[in-house]
């Protein structure tokens, strides 16, 4: 089997190939994201998961072009519609950023001023971008509140971000995002501080945007369960690579990799209230000091001295992606 990235009949919003970001530290070069490669289709959401640490967010950064010294993207591809983004001038990107691209941050105060009303910074935000009237930009903006379930747009759109609630604070930053109708929305965790009524309505609004308008989701996170309601797909990155890939019902119905098994039996069953749970033994190793071959063989209770060798990336039938000597297997195949 060759090596390859996860295979979509859909449109492709994103394809990402080989990608590395390393940052040169005084104490050695750290691998942060190292050849990692999916696809996410057309108004599809991709469910990008691990451990902190693991280099999620750090991808979702680098396809944004937002790594700074002593961090560089160091090798691959990042594919956006077709177009190279490593490759394009900064001034470029800057327009790709905000407008065919955007990010939803975990903290919603590190996209909204302060001092400044909801009103200006959205408007603002269009006019950057935009030759359009301020008028239009803000019949855009209160429309992007509504659309984000915020009551009474019209008078909400004038207060300042304290006024709002944590979970209010969050769908004004997402509908920041959403005033360019973006093609590809990265977020990295925006629903991990709001409690699971208000979460549920977020991920609610987010999977209704991804159907009405084929805008396209990675949604970085560590929760599974997240994933498992929202996501059309999923890939599970563990120090700094990609151990898994594919549809959502085939890899969380049949894990074949150990860490990703080790995930899905750390999380509570309802169906299953008596059932210990499991714990991934040991700790995520370090960065700068990773262990020859299979970064995961530390923990792994299968494996042997083949995993001193680093296992390459194999597609498998449908699409599904694996970076294992001895997966799982079901009815004595890992198809």
């Amino acid at each position: 089997m060759n090596k390859a990235a996860q295979v979509t009949n859909d449109p492709l919003t994103l394809e990402v190939k080989g990608l590395q970001t390393t940052f040169n530290l005084n104490a050695g070069k750290l691998h942060a994201v190292n050849d990692v490669s999916f696809n996410v289709g057309r108004g599809k959401i991709l469910g990008l998961v691990g451990e902190s640490g693991s280099g999620k967010s750090i991808t979702g950064f680098s396809i944004m072009g937002l790594i700074d010294p002593p961090g560089e993207i160091s090798g691959g591809q990042v594919l956006f519609k077709g177009r190279d983004l490593l490759k394009l001038p900064e001034k470029e990107m800057r327009q790709l950023r905000g407008t065919r691209i955007a990010m939803i941050l975990q903290d919603p105060m590190m996209t909204l001023n302060p001092v400044l009303r909801v009103e200006t910074q959205m408007v603002e935000t269009i006019l950057a971008h935009e030759k359009v009237s301020k008028a239009e930009a803000r019949r855009r903006s209160r429309d992007a509140l509504g659309l984000m379930g915020i009551p009474s747009p019209d008078e909400r759109i004038k207060a300042y971000p304290h006024e709002f609630s944590g979970g209010m604070r969050q769908r004004v930053a997402i509908a920041i995002a959403l005033l360019h109708k973006p093609d590809l929305i990265i977020a990295d965790e925006p629903t991990t501080a709001l409690d699971v009524t208000v979460q549920a309505q977020i991920l609610a609004e987010v999977q209704k945007l991804a159907r009405q308008s084929n805008t396209s989701f990675i949604w970085i996170t560590h929760d599974l369960s997240i994933i498992a309601g929202l996501a059309d797909d999923i890939a599970v990155m563990y120090a700094g690579k990609l151990v898994e890939s594919g549809t959502i019902d085939e890899v969380l119905d049949q894990p074949h990799h150990p860490y990703t098994v080790g995930l899905i039996e750390s999380i509570p069953s309802e169906s299953d209230g008596r059932r210990r749970l499991k714990q991934i033994p040991g700790m995520t190793p370090n960065m700068l000091n990773l262990p020859d071959g299979c970064p995961f063989r530390s923990r792994c209770e299968r494996a042997s001295p083949q995993c001193e060798t680093l296992p390459t990336t194999e597609l498998l039938q449908r699409g599904r992606t694996l970076r294992c000597f001895h997966p799982h297997t079901y009815k004595g195949s890992v198809i």
